[in-house]
């Protein structure tokens, strides 16, 4: 009988601590996916952040270091430079890389450092009570903006990709969705290109992956979905911002 669905042997057998509906378990499995079809999970460290996704390093079957908020393209730049030999990435929310690691993001990008990144943008502050974040909507309600997020007081969302693609340094920007089917087909082969950007040696390589949060949103699972598509997807756009000819 032909196997249709098995667990991929980079994703640990372990029950995930994610509410229901997040998905942040289809992304990790994506990973997973792809460390499996390129063969590198004995040669990969990941870096796990702060947030929902902290426990990250429970989940994948290769090695893994723990970072400080918002410090993990620090932290993957120096395993990079010691280890040049290994694939190294890693694994941020929005809170984590756009508003603390704002810094750290951008210099690693600048620098062209040779390491992926997987950012997982769900518009909130998910694990410390769902705080507004920088990547908040204009008129999204969050615990610190009960009557919605004003541009007047908070600025407008920030577009992380865009800002990072207009660096000459770095090599492969994507932002892509895992609302439906098709999408998470398109964001695996994004995740995949990413990790064939730095295998390559080509240089810096991110995948924005827009996500759920039913808790934070108030909205069930099938209703987040739904809110993604209606309000997350039409301001930040699904695209291709930069993908190297060698990993096309």
């Amino acid at each position: 009988m032909a196997i249709v669905y098995q667990r991929p042997k980079a994703l640990a057998d372990v029950t995930t601590h994610y509410c229901p509906g997040c998905t942040h378990g289809i992304i990790h499995r994506l990973i997973a996916e792809v460390m499996d079809e390129l063969d590198i999970t004995g040669k990969t460290i990941g870096i796990a952040p702060v947030g929902c996704a902290v426990f990250a390093y429970n989940y994948f079957n290769c090695d893994m270091v723990q970072a400080a908020h918002g410090r993990a393209p620090a932290v993957a730049t120096g395993l990079k430079r010691a280890l040049p030999d290994r694939m190294i990435f890693s694994y941020q929310g929005d809170g984590d890389l756009a508003s603390i690691g704002t810094a750290e993001i951008v210099q690693a990008a600048h620098r062209g450092e040779n390491i992926t990144v997987i950012f997982v943008n769900n518009a909130i502050y998910g694990m410390t009570g769902g705080q507004m974040a920088p990547t908040s909507l204009l008129g999204q309600k969050t615990t610190t903006s009960p009557y919605g997020r004003k541009e007047e007081l908070a600025g407008k969302p920030i577009r992380v990709s865009e800002m990072l693609a207009t660096l000459d340094s770095s090599a492969m920007i994507s932002r892509v969705a895992v609302n439906t089917p098709a999408n998470v087909v398109k964001a695996k082969r994004a995740i995949k290109r990413a990790f064939l950007t730095q295998q390559k040696g080509l240089g810096f390589s991110l995948v924005e992956v827009l996500s759920t949060c039913p808790t934070n949103w108030g909205l069930n699972p099938i209703e987040s979905l739904k809110w993604m598509e209606e309000n997350m997807i039409p301001y930040y756009t699904l695209k291709d911002f930069k993908i190297p000819e060698e990993v096309k």
